[in-house]
């Protein structure tokens, strides 16, 4: 049915020949770029290198950790934990464990003392492994959460915790593979030429998204697929850079905000992953677009006035799967009291698939521009070629704008403010 995974359109407005000849020069050299840069682009062909020994490593603790435990807990912040939580929450039940899994439950992502407190007394009776998620160790949230789970492990586990909390972090170098050598707990790489927003495809992601039951196998295949197909530098054939052209000309029509909407809960985190990661790539030097989220037909009844009439500040970017896995049919009432018999029959997902179709249609007639990315079916592949998609349309998207898509400054200035703040009270 598509000619790449993801089919990518705009619905009220095209690229048309005009705009590919007036981009596709500048798509080619930025490609070229990209392809040749020696700094921070390991995520590109990492798809592509065989990791049969290090996925067989992730294969083999995941078994023990499901053998062995009821949770994981997994200690990170942006992208050391933001990737493996939005392909969890797609791809595992709405309520309950994944079949294939245990439950993975996250912390080190924020400083409420409430939370800390509450999950630890949720853990203590259930058996735990930890998977603490950090390139330096050095991050404060990340830091404090593993301060304080790494002694509760030893009080309960003694000499056994050393087994059961398994380190990801920077091969050579930082705070945290010092600790790690140092005790003697197992390791897992983030690769030193991928940042953090760019790594869910390395055992950053791979090792929670294993143990939560999902298929890693069927998940790097798909982000193979789009390795492969987007390696493509004409922008007639390559829909991640479609997208990123589509985007750069509405910013320089004057837009300023880029809504993702999809219809399905499961996807918030997703949004939050793909928030962090344009945001951070393309927010420098007073430019890029503000990326937010809603997840419809919920957000409808909370902003869908000012989406459809508000300050043409904003563009849209609809995200729609084909094929969701469980459904549920509209039973026949013979009271009708509600008047919804004319539904009876029908799939909730086909009503769903409808209301996404009317919302673009209407958002469309409008004056919102609406881009719509659909693909085939929500599994473990589909979404793996989905997250490389979005990389790679991002690397190209802040290229256009000529800011770095791979550094983020303005980040350490709240942490310097804070470190300032908490050494001198």
């Amino acid at each position: 049915m598509y000619t790449k995974l993801v089919q990518t359109t705009l619905l009220n407005c095209t690229l048309d020949h005009h705009d590919i000849e007036r981009y596709k020069n500048r798509i080619v050299q930025i490609h070229d770029e990209l392809e040749n840069a020696h700094e921070m682009i390991g995520w590109i062909d990492y798809p592509l290198q065989n990791h049969d020994q290090l996925f067989n490593e992730i294969k083999n603790v995941k078994r023990e950790i499901c053998a062995k435990a009821d949770v994981l807990v997994v200690i990170g912040i942006g992208g050391s934990f933001l990737g493996a939580r939005a392909v969890q929450d797609a791809l595992t039940p709405y309520f309950g464990v994944h079949k294939d899994g245990i439950e993975v439950i996250y912390v080190g992502h924020h400083m409420s003392g409430a939370y800390m407190h509450q999950i630890l007394e949720y853990l203590d009776d259930k058996e735990v492994y930890i998977n603490v998620i950090s390139k330096s160790g050095g991050t404060m949230e990340t830091a404090l959460a593993f301060r304080v789970l790494r002694q509760y492990m030893e009080r309960r586990y003694g000499e056994e915790a050393i087994q059961r909390i398994i380190v990801t972090t920077d091969p050579e170098k930082g705070i945290l593979k010092k600790i790690a050598d140092a005790i003697g707990y197992r390791q897992f790489p983030i690769p030193s030429d991928i940042g953090g927003r760019y790594s869910v495809l390395t055992p950053v992601g791979l090792l929670p998204i294993s143990v939560a039951g999902i298929d890693i196998a069927q998940f790097m295949e798909g982000a193979k697929k789009a390795a492969i197909e987007l390696k493509e530098p004409d922008l007639e054939l390559n829909h991640a850079y479609q997208y990123a052209v589509m985007r750069n000309i509405l910013y320089n029509e004057g837009y300023s905000v880029e809504l993702l909407a999809s219809f399905e809960p499961s996807l918030k985190k997703f949004h939050e992953w793909w928030m962090q990661l344009f945001g951070e790539s393309e927010g420098k030097e007073r430019k890029g677009l503000f990326p937010t989220c809603v997840t419809y037909s919920t957000d409808l009844h909370a902003i869908g006035q000012f989406i459809q009439e508000g300050s043409p500040i904003l563009f849209e970017t609809l995200l729609h799967f084909h094929e969701i896995t469980d459904d549920y049919t509209v039973p026949f009432d013979g009271r009708n009291e509600d008047g919804l018999n004319y539904l009876a029959g029908r799939s909730l997902n086909e009503i769903n698939a409808t209301s996404k179709q009317g919302t673009a249609l209407a958002h469309a007639e409008g004056g919102v521009p609406v881009i719509q990315l659909e693909m085939a079916k929500l599994d473990a592949y589909h979404l793996g070629y989905l997250i490389y998609f979005f990389m790679k349309a991002c690397a190209m998207s802040a290229k256009l704008i000529e800011v770095n898509p791979f550094d983020q400054p303005g980040v350490e200035a709240y942490k310097r403010k804070m470190l300032e703040l908490l050494i001198n009270k």
